[in-house]
Order: C-alpha cells, then sequence, then structure tokens
C-alpha cells in the first residue's frame, strides 16, 4: 500500500502548497501555476499526427525536406490506386497509339488483362487524350448490379441537348439546359430506344468507357452491351463503347452475338517491359525526391515480373523506409524491406483458407515451386501454359503430375475451362502476387542480407 500512500500525501502536500499561495498573494503565483498544471495534465504523449491537410498542404511542423518527400511519395507510387496524370504514366505508348488509331476507325474497343496490369490507369489516359480532341467521353466503373436502363440513363443525362440534330444551340430546351436524357421519357429505356436517341448526335463524337466489364454479373446487362454495339455499328452511330476488363469479357460480348467481331477491337494488356518498369520508378524519382540508383531500379524491375502494381508497391514501401532512416537514397536493404512490407499487405487480403492451404503446401515442401510456378503466370497473364511450365518442370526435376497434385490435393490451381491449351491457373487471383513475395523473401531477400553481412 505504499504506493497509494504516496499517492495521497502528494496530493495532500500539492493541496497545502495551493492554500499557501492563496494566502501569500501572487507573487508567487506565475512559476508555481505553471508547474501545477504541467503536473495536473499528465506525461505528454507523442501520438502520430497527419502530416497534410485535406487541401493537399503540409502542416506546420511537417515542412522539412524529408516531410516533403514523404508527402509527395504518396502521389509518386499508387499501387492502391490507377494513373490519373499523364505526366506518371508510364510506357503503353504503343498501346495507346494503337487503341486511338482504333477509335478514329470508329470501332469499338475492348481492353483485357490480369488485375494489376493497368488497365483502368490506361483508360483513364485514354480518356484525357480523347477529351482533348474534343471527344465527348462518359466514364462508367460497372458493378455487380449493373443494369442497362440505369447505366444509359445517366450516360444520356450527361450530354446537352445541344448536340441533338433538332435542336439549335439557341433552343429554349438547349438554353434551359436539358440533355439526351430528358428525350427518354418516363418510358423503359431499351436498346432500340438508346440507339435511336444517339443517331441523332451532331457535331460531336462520344465515347463511353465502361470499365470493369467483368464485375457486371447481370447477363441481360451484357447481352444488351453486345446488342447495343451492333445497333451502333449498323447505323454508324457516332458513339463508340471501349470496354475494359478480364480476359473473359472479349470472348463473352463476341459470344453473344458473332457477327460483332469485325466491329470489335480487341488487345489484350501485356505485362510492362523492363524498361517500361523503370519508366515507372523514374516518374516516381521525379515526383518524389528520392534517388533510386541504376542498380536498384533493376533490383525492383526484376522482382515486378512486369507487374506495374507490384513495381509501385514495392517503390513506395522502399521510399517510406527510406525516409524513415532519414535518407533520400534508396538501397538494395531498403527494397528487401519493402519486399516484406509488401508480403504482409498482401497477406492481409487473403481468405485464411487460402493461405492454410499454401502453408499446408509449403509444409511439405512445395514452397519454391508455387514461387517459380506464381512468377511463371505473373509474366504470362495469369496462366501457367504446359509449354513454360513443362519447361521450368525439366529445369527443376519435377514429377510430372505436380500440376495435378496442386490442384487435387491442395486446390491452388486449376485448369482453365474451355482452354484448348489445357492451361492452368491459380485458383485465386491474389495467388501469384503473394507467392512470388513470398518466394522472393525466402529466397532472394535472404541472400541479399547474407552479401550486406
Amino acid at each position: 500500500m505504499t504506493w497509494f500512500k504516496g499517492l495521497f500525501s502528494k496530493k495532500h502536500a500539492g493541496e497545502e502548497a495551493e492554500t499557501r499561495l492563496q494566502d501569500e498573494g501572487p507573487a508567487q503565483d506565475d512559476g508555481f501555476n505553471r508547474f501545477n498544471r504541467q503536473a495536473a495534465s499528465g506525461p505528454k504523449h507523442s501520438l502520430p499526427s497527419f502530416q497534410g491537410t485535406a487541401s493537399d498542404q503540409l502542416r506546420e511542423g511537417h515542412r522539412g525536406p524529408l516531410d516533403q518527400v514523404r508527402f509527395r511519395l504518396r502521389d509518386a507510387f499508387t499501387p492502391s490506386r490507377p494513373i490519373t496524370r499523364p505526366q506518371m504514366f508510364a510506357g503503353r505508348t504503343h498501346i495507346l497509339r494503337s487503341l486511338i488509331r482504333a477509335i478514329e476507325q470508329h470501332l469499338h474497343v475492348v481492353i483485357y488483362g490480369e488485375r494489376g496490369i493497368g488497365k483502368t490507369s490506361l483508360l483513364n489516359i485514354l480518356a484525357d487524350l480523347a477529351q482533348n480532341a474534343k471527344y465527348l467521353v462518359r466514364y462508367v466503373s460497372c458493378s455487380e448490379q449493373a443494369e442497362f436502363e440505369n447505366t444509359f440513363r445517366a450516360i444520356l443525362r450527361d450530354i446537352p441537348l445541344l448536340y441533338h440534330r433538332d435542336y439549335t444551340p439557341t433552343s429554349d430546351e438547349a438554353e434551359q439546359g436539358k440533355t439526351l436524357e430528358d428525350l427518354a421519357g418516363s418510358e423503359t429505356l431499351t436498346v432500340a430506344r438508346a440507339t435511336d436517341i444517339l443517331a441523332r448526335l451532331s457535331n460531336t463524337r462520344v465515347v463511353i468507357i465502361l470499365d470493369e466489364f467483368d464485375r457486371a454479373l447481370n447477363p441481360a446487362f451484357r447481352a444488351s452491351i453486345a446488342e447495343l454495339i451492333k445497333s451502333l455499328s449498323d447505323r454508324s452511330i457516332r458513339v463508340q463503347l471501349v470496354i475494359g476488363g478480364v480476359a473473359a469479357s472479349l470472348t463473352e460480348l463476341i459470344d453473344r452475338i458473332p457477327s460483332i467481331r469485325r466491329n470489335i477491337y480487341g488487345m489484350q494488356i501485356p505485362n510492362m517491359s523492363d524498361e517500361e518498369i523503370a519508366n515507372l520508378i523514374n516518374n516516381g524519382q521525379s515526383v518524389s525526391g528520392l534517388e533510386f540508383g541504376p542498380d536498384v531500379t533493376r533490383f525492383i524491375t526484376s522482382l515486378s515480373c512486369g507487374s506495374p502494381y507490384l513495381a509501385s508497391l514495392i517503390s513506395q514501401y522502399a521510399g517510406i523506409i527510406t525516409v524513415d532512416r532519414e535518407s533520400k537514397q534508396v538501397t538494395r536493404a531498403d527494397v528487401v524491406q519493402a519486399i516484406r512490407q509488401s508480403l504482409d499487405e498482401i497477406r492481409s487480403r487473403l481468405q485464411p483458407t487460402l493461405q492454410y492451404r499454401i502453408e499446408q503446401a509449403s509444409a511439405d515442401g512445395l514452397g519454391s515451386m508455387l514461387g517459380l510456378l506464381a512468377c511463371t503466370a505473373l509474366n504470362a497473364g495469369g496462366t501457367l501454359q504446359p509449354s513454360t511450365v513443362n519447361e521450368l518442370a525439366a529445369t527443376e526435376g519435377w514429377a510430372p503430375d505436380f500440376l495435378n497434385n496442386l490442384d487435387k490435393q491442395y486446390q491452388l490451381v486449376s485448369k482453365i475451362p474451355g482452354d484448348p491449351t489445357n492451361s492452368y491457373q491459380f485458383s485465386d487471383e491474389g495467388a501469384p502476387t503473394y507467392l512470388w513475395l513470398r518466394y522472393a523473401d525466402h529466397e532472394i531477400c535472404r541472400k541479399e542480407i547474407s552479401k550486406s553481412t
């Protein structure tokens, strides 16, 4: 009970001192009251604070050179969000050139590829370039419950009536700010009705971007989009659709109405080249003020497997680690730590059952196999093609039925339905990235650490 008596005696002593101060008058008030207020408020705790304000300005006390670097890092590397600024867009110029050519030839466009390959960033930049060319661009991110009527009413609502050939810019309706959606009325907006309204467009061209089309699970919505493409093409209407989604998107559209094949330009977005990944890192270096030397850039490039998402994620964490140790020069050791932090982030998104199956397979000695297969999949658009996998198996000495074993025993891979080459894919789209970083941490990063010690 000594601590209790001590606490009580300190409190009692404080009360006596305060009474004495009141008796002695204000001459001693300033110093004592300052001390008493500090004691009463308790110990000061250093809590983390926001560096920037909601208006994207650095706060007082966070304006040193390294604070500025840390603040700019959020825009230098953006693994969790797509690129929206053209100056931050790395590579892909040949893809953009092909997409622009297709639009100018009045084709509808479908781009597809694995998640994290940069489809949305590409669509953002394409939209920006089209707007600069005076196209009317309407961007829609598809949801699971997407319906044709709701989606296209919103699109028509964004197109001013002054672009309708039956209304002049000085007509009452145009001056009142009415849009094409006002022409739809209250009746159901069918594909035929939407086509009739869009057919009257004049003095402009419209590009409608439907991103994340694979998320739209409503078969009626997908069928309506395929029908709309056919109707727009058959009537040479000044509207083109640009659709972004996973690999199945192009096949599903064409399978519904085979005759639209000649009206669609389909492009699978490939992995970035080493040069493009280096360009991405250099862009981030210029914005942040960090220094990624040639050796560090090559190291990150080799770990990225052509994935802009991985390159951006590793670079961002490496930058944070560099600033935390009060430097601007990113080292290979920073990248090693970044791999581990990236691994922790991705692991948190995986289903517990998947983590369990991975641990099971790794405990059975298949960890390296999974890592190498993951790298193979990342470099091949998510697929495990027999020719590439067999070549790897021969080099590593794997048993002939190893893929079937990973499928039946661990449920980590499965055959791609309907694939004529009998290719496999990982059962979870997040698995290849996680397994590759796990392999990199176990194999590559440990060698880095051993070299530096």
